[in-house]
């Protein structure tokens, strides 16, 4: 990271998590950041930020099990002042926009009424997120907040992506529909694979995968998402770290009676203790359920089957909605870094013309280009997300 002058105008990034912050300072032209952090298991007992600056890092401390809004807090006071006079503008991650907020707007009481509104499709994330922006606001006053929606991406998808097959009240009264998530990720994965690729981005199929702690599949075509794997909530969809992904709705109701749960009950354990936690017994981390399956645990080995043969399932469900696929894109935490995970995934796309690359596959891309697929064969590259870098453009646009 270069150092920049207090004269450059920069833009302070949030993408705050469920459980998680990331912030950078950094230059929405070239990406460039001056400082950024990272904030894991918020609300947990070993909570504190790892801060990046030039080649330089620091652990700074936060009070036990501390929220959001006390990160938040701690990360502005961790820049110099110097860097806080660079801000002029401060980018949000939200996760959810519901039916109102279809791209990114400049946040004011009003805003914040409406995304609170829609707080109950999400309440980990919008509450994170309105954390942040209520400690920005008090933190540095005097400097425009601007909400980035994750759903606004998917604001493209037809009618029949994005309607269920439910009473029509439920739609026209209610506002049951498919949302969709990590519409920052898939469109900046999007793009920077049609520049790997050489490729026109608005003449561009391709598949996106997030997987992390949340995961989704997204199908582009020319730039535009035309159906996605994730719902009304972060819950539908892809196995994920804690929380299910697609299961029986009548299943629901026999769990919750076996076990004396309400609808709420039955929600918060498909949220909090599924995905690979529940499969493996073990973790939401991947990384440890690999390890734990390389050293014979059978439970781990099935979680990691299942997550992979999900998330391939849905990148063929993807592939429907396109005319052709040119790239399946992996990125995320999972997505970018599991080389394991990757390549069981890709044996169960051989159907769609999908040869791994080993080598190139266990080495996260060849050659710059993010390919882990063999000449010849469908694309499949590995393109690290940058959300942070997308908040800062869309914030600095709509100031501007």
């Amino acid at each position: 990271m270069a150092e920049l002058s207090t004269a450059d105008p920069l833009v302070l990034a949030f993408n705050s998590g469920s459980s998680s912050v990331k912030f950078a300072l950094l230059d929405p032209v070239t990406g460039t950041r001056t400082v950024e952090g990272l904030a894991a298991r918020v609300g947990a007992p070993e909570v504190s930020i790892q801060l990046k600056r030039d080649k330089e890092s620091a652990s700074v401390s936060v009070p036990s099990q501390a929220g959001h809004m006390q990160v938040i807090e701690a990360m502005i006071h961790a820049m110099s002042e110097s860097e806080r006079g660079t801000i002029s503008v401060i980018g949000h991650r939200i996760v959810h926009g519901g039916g109102r907020f279809t791209e990114s707007v400049r946040i004011d009481d009003a805003v914040l009424a409406g995304i609170a509104e829609v707080a109950d499709l999400a309440p980990l994330h919008i509450a994170g997120a309105l954390a942040g922006i209520h400690a920005t606001r008090a933190q540095l006053p005097g400097i425009s907040d601007v909400a980035v929606f994750d759903t606004a991406f998917h604001r493209t998808l037809p009618p029949r992506a994005y309607r269920y097959a439910v009473p029509r009240a439920w739609f026209h009264d209610h506002g049951l529909r498919k949302f969709g998530f990590h519409g920052i990720s898939h469109s900046y994965v999007a793009t920077r694979a049609a520049l790997l690729l050489g490729r026109d981005l608005q003449e561009l199929h391709v598949v996106t995968v997030h997987l992390g702690n949340g995961c989704s599949a997204c199908a582009i075509r020319e730039g535009i998402s035309v159906d996605t794997s994730m719902g009304m909530t972060p819950l539908e969809g892809l196995v994920m770290g804690t929380r299910s992904g697609d299961i029986d709705p009548g299943s629901l109701a026999f769990i919750g009676h076996r076990l004396g749960l309400d609808l709420d009950g039955v929600t918060s354990e498909l949220t909090n203790a599924s995905g690979l936690l529940g499969l493996s017994g073990i973790s939401q981390d991947m990384r440890q359920v690999v390890e734990a399956a390389e050293t014979g645990s059978a439970d781990a080995l099935l979680a990691l089957d299942v997550f992979a043969y999900r998330a391939a399932k849905s990148v063929c469900a993807m592939a429907a909605a396109l005319d052709r696929v040119d790239a399946v894109v992996f990125t995320g935490g999972i997505g970018e870094h599991s080389p394991i995970v990757r390549s069981k995934i890709m044996h169960h796309l051989k159907v769609m013309g999908v040869a791994e690359d080993a080598l190139a596959n266990m080495n996260h891309g060849i050659n710059g280009s993010g390919r882990i697929s063999i000449p010849g064969s469908t694309s499949v590259l590995v393109v690290p997300t940058d959300e942070e870098l997308l908040i800062a453009r869309d914030a600095s646009a709509l100031v501007d």
